[in-house]
């Protein structure tokens, strides 16, 4: 096998994505961090109630009306989970059912007796500021004794740049309260994000200052769409909530390997709905120079209903409504007030929403788990076998109930992921990750970093690949081995880069010996600060994956 193989690389900014489902496991054995599964069936968890909003109990498969992109399609699973418990499967009705299906097919239901509830608890460290969001962590901290024997949680953590995971799937109380507190001590950076605001708005001030002729000093403010200065904040705005989205979503292809109810607890330190309305202040018309919020947040709420996870959004106090620390740190007055409120409450209404789940906003915030737990423990199962294609297209679902004077909350739609959109879902997520469990370790050296004439910064890198990592073919008498390279950087600051692929060919007239690594020399070029470094080694044969991670040193 070739012993020194050498390419280079350039990274900028990190761009978004998701990541490979995975087939279920066991019920009697927690799912461990990584599992991959294989989404077949597109479960739709259904909350019934009636015109007074109380749980409506006892539907049968044949009081739901189940339609795919204006289709109706057939039931095919079917349970009542009642207080946390799977109630017996329904006998099928002699009259046809909702699905089409004949009278004497049954439809396949949960086993019965308790079901689990996995709870995973995404903190945003990058918006949030810390002693609203420890205000928050802390009531959470102390609801751990409200999972049942059957539940369990899991805490990630994300500043921008790395997720860390503080918790895998777990029901200690112990190791669940040791994690609430090392997210408690982390450090935030929604101070920053609003010194960015500030300065933004003291720059619209300026720029639409009057003068002469009643002209504004920013003569671009005439024209349509947004002024430059709005492009400039919102286009920086969008990439850091793109991230946070992204990181949200390798959480969950992370943590997808559960069989139960999945909730996704998100604590938001402040996401716009709109980013062209958050900077605007409402004013003017619409324009598509920035994405609009389906667009940003549809990666994150596709995921969710693809893995089955619902999505929980849990209001962290806005910078300047609340808090000791208010007035230090109240946005200027220039035109946000309560649009950009609205307009942050309205992308927890729709993640919410897109998914099933409900938003907790102002008080019910510090009530966050205990309501989470209360509004899961009851609820209707439907599951349907969709003819995959695998083509990256999203579908809409559209659950109803046939009795009259009945609301039904279900999530509204699933994505048909193609196997490359796969790969780089789970390549991705092990990038924001490090080094997760389930990744084969690699080994991995920096070397000095140097600084060129360009401004770039140069770093060599030799990687361990390993052999068990690797599918090796026969090719013309020799061996081959074909694998996929990727690096993310990133800094305390929250800064990421990019991830592009680089294609490795391995060829060596002998098979590589089981348990070794093949050495393998990079340079990765970067621009910008970084202080940290991860590499991806994929084999698409095997679907094997290795990571290594390590700090830089500035040069």
């Amino acid at each position: 096998m070739q012993s020194i193989c050498r390419t280079a690389l350039l990274l900028a900014a990190l761009a978004p994505g998701l990541v490979l489902p995975s087939h279920p496991v066991e019920a009697q054995s927690p799912p461990v961090f990584g599992e991959e599964v294989d989404v077949r069936v597109v479960n739709v968890e259904a909350v019934v109630t009636d015109k007074d909003g109380q749980r409506v109990p006892g539907l049968k498969p044949e009081d739901f009306r189940l339609r795919v992109d204006g289709m109706e399609v057939p039931v095919e699973y079917f349970s009542e989970v009642r207080e946390g418990n799977a109630l017996p499967a329904p006998a099928a009705s002699p009259e046809s059912s909702a699905s089409g299906a004949p009278a004497e097919e049954k439809v396949q239901g949960l086993t019965e007796g308790p079901v689990g509830t996995y709870y995973l608890v995404f903190v945003d460290d990058y918006f949030s500021i810390a002693q609203q969001r420890n205000r928050v962590l802390q009531k959470m901290k102390a609801d751990v004794d409200r999972l049942r024997p059957e539940d369990r949680m899991a805490i990630v953590a994300y500043d921008g740049g790395r997720l860390v995971m503080l918790s895998n799937w777990s029901n200690s109380r112990e190791e669940l309260t040791r994690a609430f507190d090392k997210a408690a001590a982390r450090p935030t950076h929604g101070l920053d994000r609003v010194k960015e605001s500030r300065s933004f708005q003291n720059d619209a001030s300026f720029a639409d200052q009057r003068v002469g002729d009643n002209a504004p000093l920013d003569l671009s403010s005439r024209s349509a769409g947004l002024s430059p200065v709005q492009i400039n904040y919102g286009e920086t705005l969008y990439r850091q909530i793109r991230d946070d989205v992204q990181a949200a979503v390798g959480a969950m292809r992370g943590f997808a390997a559960p069989r139960g109810r999945k909730v996704l607890l998100l604590l938001s330190g402040g996401w716009p709905f709109s980013v062209r309305g958050y900077v605007t202040g409402g004013a003017g018309m619409p324009t598509h120079e920035i994405p609009e919020g389906d667009v940003i947040y549809s990666p994150l709420t596709r995921t969710a209903n693809l893995l089955g996870y619902t999505i929980y959004p849990v209001e962290l106090p806005e910078p300047g409504r609340s808090g000791a620390d208010a007035e230090a740190i109240a946005p200027a007055s220039s035109g946000f007030g309560n649009v950009g409120a609205q307009e942050i409450e309205g992308s927890l209404y729709f993640l919410a929403q897109e998914t099933g789940g409900k938003p907790l906003l102002h008080g019910n915030r510090e009530l966050a788990l205990a309501q989470v737990q209360e509004d899961t423990r009851s609820f209707y199962w439907l599951g349907f076998s969709p003819s995959w294609q695998r083509n990256d297209k999203p579908h809409q679902i559209k659950l109803e109930v046939r009795r009259p004077g009945l609301k039904v909350r279900s999530r509204t739609d699933f994505l048909d992921l193609s196997r490359k959109a796969e790969v780089s879902m789970k390549v991705e997520s092990a990038l924001l990750f490090g080094n997760p469990p389930g990744a084969v370790t690699m080994p991995m050296k920096v070397g000095e970093p140097v600084r060129s004439k360009r401004g770039e910064l140069e770093i060599p890198i030799t990687l361990g690949l390993p052999v068990d990592l690797m599918t090796v073919l026969p090719d013309d008498g020799k061996y081959t081995v074909q694998l996929e390279l990727r690096f993310a950087a990133s800094s305390v600051a929250g800064n990421g880069s990019e991830i592009p692929v680089v294609p490795i060919t391995l060829s060596s007239a002998k098979p590589p010996t089981p348990g070794k690594v093949v050495r393998y020399e990079t340079k990765v070029k970067l621009h910008g600060t970084a202080d940290h470094l991860v590499a991806a080694v994929y084999d698409p044969l095997s679907g094997k994956l290795a990571t290594a991670e390590a700090d830089l040193k500035k040069p």
